[in-house]
């Protein structure tokens, strides 16, 4: 998250609110709730909260409820300036938050998509992702002094979609996602986490499945929803194993184009063939999908809306009528990027729904996984991460989106830094808008 050296006097304010508020240990006597989200607080993560309240009207956010990233293993204990797992936690407790969220994404060669692959771990260390990652949260999570939070973790971002979306026969396959597929350790690594974390009562559970443009198409969705089956009936407790899952985690897509017609989307050059184009109505159906290959009808769907608001002077107000069709649903859609695929630092990305409860049918909870704020990449060569050119402006993309420029953000540093031109965007460009 953020590492800025003059917030150095802030932090020891957080460290003193992350003090738990008594050092006696309760029994662990929680129950597991249907929808952890539902009629509790969520925790506010100090260090992004001063962040957001740095910048001219940020103080309306501030108190949001945001995602811990748990991206490496030093992320346990914190890294970089950052709180670690313990701290966050008892952070909650002194807050009174009902819930706390956590991303847990370390994976053996994670991000196999990516130009840029920033996972730590290299494609066979499943056992080190079992041993020095998932145990010591595990048992971080076990203490009974947080039996009364209700902990939702969401659970390897994109892993199981890139193992069909982005490996052999299709155009966007990339050599670490067919080495990951054959050796299988996306999966194992998968359901060990489960078999961990949601043994445990106050530990929820659900399964990153990408975004409406990668798993919505008729020829991955049914693969997809396959592969999520197949792999939580290889935990031990089958599918009971999740709560649910989670799309356009730290993406943009919109929650719906009102002002698209589904049978323009289809054949335009914008929609590819997919007949879904926004968020909500697909996450609601792939819910119903998923309940019909064996998931429980309780399982709820959480959509990742930190940055898919796409308001402010560019956010149409009304379907084009041009009789062009791909002028037609460009000047009527409110995803203002230049493709799908593109996902770094967007410009003209806006804060979208406030973190809230049963939003829709189906929908456990709007969330703010990605902390608004957060650079997803450095826009220049980076010496710590390496350079994704999908990070930089200047690139004029490949296969992955559709050969189109980045729509990337100038000046953004290095993953996770605190992002202070994009935040402010975010809020000027805020849907619904801040007030």
């Amino acid at each position: 998250m953020a590492r800025l050296a003059f917030l150095a006097a802030g932090l020891v304010v957080a460290a003193a609110v992350v003090a738990p508020a008594t050092p006696a240990v309760a029994a662990r006597t929680s129950v597991h709730v249907d929808n952890p989200y539902l009629g509790v607080s969520g925790y506010v993560n100090p260090q992004w909260s001063d962040l957001a309240r740095t910048e001219l009207g940020g103080e309306r956010v501030s108190a949001s409820p945001t995602a811990v990233w748990l991206d490496s293993i030093a992320s346990i204990d914190g890294a970089a300036g950052d709180l670690g797992l313990r701290a966050h936690l008892d952070g909650a407790l002194a807050q009174g938050a009902g819930y706390i969220q956590f991303v847990i994404n370390n994976l053996p060669g994670r991000d196999c998509n990516r130009l840029i692959a920033e996972g730590e771990l290299g494609p066979t260390e499943l056992t080190r992702y079992q041993a020095d990652y998932i145990d010591p949260i595990a048992a971080i999570l076990a203490d009974p002094r947080y039996a009364r939070l209700r902990i939702v973790t969401v659970i390897e971002v994109r892993a199981l979609p890139n193992l069909v979306f982005n490996t052999s026969p299709r155009p966007t396959a990339t050599f670490g996602c067919d080495t990951m597929r054959a050796n299988g350790n996306y999966v194992a690594g998968i359901r060990y986490a489960l078999n961990r974390l949601h043994a445990m009562p106050n530990v929820y559970t659900y399964l990153d499945v990408a975004n409406h443009a990668w798993t919505g198409r008729d020829d991955v969705v049914g693969p997809v929803t396959q592969l999520l089956a197949e792999t939580v009936r290889g935990t031990a407790a089958g599918q009971s194993r999740v709560d649910g899952f989670i799309t356009n985690t730290a993406d943009y897509s919109p929650l719906t184009e009102p002002y698209v017609n589904p049978n323009d989307n289809v054949p335009s050059g914008w929609g590819d063939g997919n007949r879904f184009n926004a968020e909500l109505p697909f996450a609601q159906a792939l819910r119903y999908r998923l309940i019909a290959l064996g998931f429980s009808p309780r399982i709820g769907m959480l959509i990742d809306t930190s940055r898919n608001g796409w308001g402010g002077p560019d956010r149409p107000t009304g379907p084009s009528n041009d009789p062009d069709l791909n002028v037609r649903v460009d000047d009527s859609r409110v995803d203002r990027r230049t493709h799908k695929g593109n996902w770094c630092n967007q410009v003209g990305a806006g804060l979208g729904e406030r973190p809230r409860a049963v939003p829709a049918p189906g929908v456990d909870a709007y969330v703010w996984v990605k902390p608004p704020g957060e650079s997803d990449g450095s826009a220049t060569p980076s010496p710590i991460r390496g350079f994704n050119r999908m990070c930089d402006p200047t690139y004029l993309g490949g296969v992955a989106n559709g050969f189109t420029p980045t729509n990337a953000a100038p000046g953004a540093p290095d993953t996770g830094e605190w992002f202070p031109a994009y935040f402010r965007g975010l809020l000027a460009n805020a849907y619904p808008p801040l007030y």
